[in-house]
């Protein structure tokens, strides 16, 4: 069962959403401010965002930059601003739709199954998996025993490419050519502090240091 995230500080509009979404068959969470939402968003997998952009503490904006630096899970704007630039700020953001109030119930339940029968079918041929590990690479999400992780682009993009290649040795200077790219001219010791902070996120080592060469996620055994 798909489970959307309501992020909407008009409890009305809130508790309508969430009966309508769950007579639909999903499972709904909902919260009134931005801090609020993020901190339900970081605390389980969602398949999808309702995003009210008019919320307390951090607004939608916001809510959905701090999103997009950690996921690419779908985020439909719900909104009473139906100026053009704040729905291009919206697009900018990378948003896949802008809803604008009052809204049709039905056009808008219409909205979240294309959204999520899209995604859906992209992310069938686009998921890593590695023992407990899920990565989707469309949507940016990692999962561990199914509970979502916090990566960020570089760590989500580091652990990407040890699962892509198990038992591949990666040295500093590959890493730093493929995900700096070729015109990085820092400390390449920032690739060690990456991986740091990403095994200490994934909670185990699943990324192996190769003394003097690099590192690799150890090729799974048959």
């Amino acid at each position: 069962m798909k489970t959307i995230l309501i992020a909407e500080d008009e409890p009305d509009i809130q508790e309508l959403l969430s009966a309508y979404l769950r007579d639909a068959g999903y499972q709904t969470a909902a919260a009134g401010d931005g801090a609020a939402a993020l901190a339900l968003f970081q605390s389980r997998p969602f398949d999808l965002v309702l995003l009210d952009i008019m919320l307390p503490k951090i607004d939608g904006f916001g809510v959905c930059e701090a999103i997009r630096r950690q996921s690419q899970v779908p985020v439909l704007m719900l909104t009473a601003l139906d100026g053009e630039e704040w729905q291009l700020r919206g697009f900018r953001l990378d948003i896949d739709d802008y809803v604008t109030k009052p809204f049709s119930m039905a056009v808008l339940l219409e909205k979240i199954r294309v959204i999520l029968r899209r995604r859906a079918g992209t992310e069938e041929e686009s998921c890593l998996y590695y023992r407990d590990l899920i990565l989707k690479t469309e949507s940016r999400e990692a999962l561990l025993n199914g509970r979502s992780l916090d990566l960020t682009a570089r760590e989500f993009d580091l652990l990407a490419a040890f699962l892509a290649s198990p038992g591949r040795v990666f040295t500093r200077e590959m890493l730093l050519a493929k995900l700096w790219g070729y015109d990085f001219y820092g400390d390449e010791r920032i690739v060690d502090s990456h991986i740091k902070n990403l095994r200490r996120k994934l909670e185990r080592d699943y990324i192996e240091t190769v003394r003097g060469v690099g590192y690799r996620a150890a090729k799974e055994t048959p």
